[in-house]
């Protein structure tokens, strides 16, 4: 069976060069004789992998040499914990905008904490928009402001990364890190789960500042330090070494095609090309509002749940998978990660307008 183009938006496509080349290492890695799921992650072998690994992530994101660069386990729903565990310690209380989903988890868990204040929301409509950083009141005294710079549910993100004074700037990049160039010395801290644009799932990655290191609550567990697993490069218990692998694969390919900015205008001409058709369609339309709209997750509808339950049928018979949409918004959504090839892009939207002649 040919491979499909895959609309999923987490676990997510693989770039091709990618899965082929860790199938020609997958029993043999390069020449130690053995697969890189067994080799001992103390071992010499094994810390190359994990050092190249953390040298490309710092030359892809221009990482400062101020920030440490960790591969953690418990994906970024962990961090949604491991964040105010680890900031909120000096003065109990953080800012929080409530843009979408898993933003809004976020907060709730954080209140688990500390006083969590939610300083602009969208939720009332729908997360239909992210909110003006402009319009904000930051409060200067919180320990940290969090953002969640990709929604990927509701297709929707920050046009503009906010300006917050001395207060650190904390992101979830889940769904759009490596997808454009982010000045990461904005950043007190960055984080972000693998299944999107890095890897297979199971690896997250944790970009913290040094000077936010080593206040986390006293009852932290220590795998949820960034602090420890700063000193211990990740490794207080055996690490996703496979998954790391991964990801090292993954950046080589990114670093060879030209790295972010390259990426960058692939994933503009990508998008450019599915809202086009979307904006000129009779049929399909966007629920999202222009200005906020996401790179990575495509949401549409036709406002018929018929039909959009037989354009997704339609899809899948046209070798398109993955193409429904969350429950939270119904009708389809289109993922177009990094990995996704404008191929995939032009061929959706070949059966979108086969789809509408038949059905508009």
């Amino acid at each position: 069976m040919d491979r499909v183009f895959n609309f999923a938006a987490g676990p997510a496509t693989i770039a091709e060069s990618v899965l082929e080349k860790a199938q020609k290492e997958l029993v043999v890695y390069q020449d130690k004789g053995m697969s890189v799921m067994e080799m001992s992650h103390r071992s010499a072998m094994y810390i190359d992998i994990y050092n190249e690994t953390v040298a490309l992530l710092k030359d892809l994101m221009k990482i400062p040499d101020n920030y440490k660069i960790m591969f953690l386990q418990g994906g970024a729903t962990l961090q949604f914990s491991a964040v105010p565990m680890n900031l909120m310690g000096e003065n109990g209380k953080a800012d929080y905008v409530d843009s979408g989903n898993f933003a809004h988890l976020a907060a709730v868990e954080a209140q688990k904490y500390g006083q969590v204040n939610i300083v602009a929301s969208s939720r009332d409509d729908n997360y239909t928009y992210v909110p003006d950083v402009d319009a904000i009141q930051w409060n200067q005294d919180a320990a940290y402001a969090y953002i969640t710079t990709n929604n990927t549910i509701y297709g929707t993100r920050f046009p503009k990364i906010p300006e917050t004074g001395n207060v650190p700037l904390i992101a979830d990049m889940s769904s759009n890190i490596l997808s454009e160039e982010y000045d990461v010395s904005k950043f007190g801290m960055i984080f972000a789960g693998a299944q999107k644009n890095i890897g297979p799932a199971g690896v997250c990655v944790v970009i913290v500042r040094e000077d936010l290191l080593g206040k986390e609550l006293p009852y932290t567990p220590k795998l949820m330090s960034w602090a420890l697993q700063a000193k211990n490069d990740s490794m207080l218990n055996t690490p996703n070494t496979y998954g790391i692998y991964m990801a090292k694969l993954g950046f080589e390919w990114l670093r060879d095609l030209g790295g972010v900015a390259a990426i960058n205008k692939i994933n503009v001409e990508k998008a450019q090309i599915l809202y086009d058709y979307i904006d000129e369609s009779k049929l399909f339309k966007s629920p999202v509002k222009a200005e906020c709209r996401s790179l990575m997750n495509v949401p549409f509808v036709t406002g018929d749940a018929d039909k959009d339950a037989a354009f997704i049928k339609y899809c899948t018979k046209n070798g398109l998978v993955n193409i429904k949409g969350h429950r939270n918004v119904g009708g389809m959504r289109a993922s177009i990660y990094n990995a996704m090839p404008v191929e995939g892009v032009k061929k959706l939207v070949e059966v979108m307008k086969a789809f509408e002649k038949e059905n508009a």
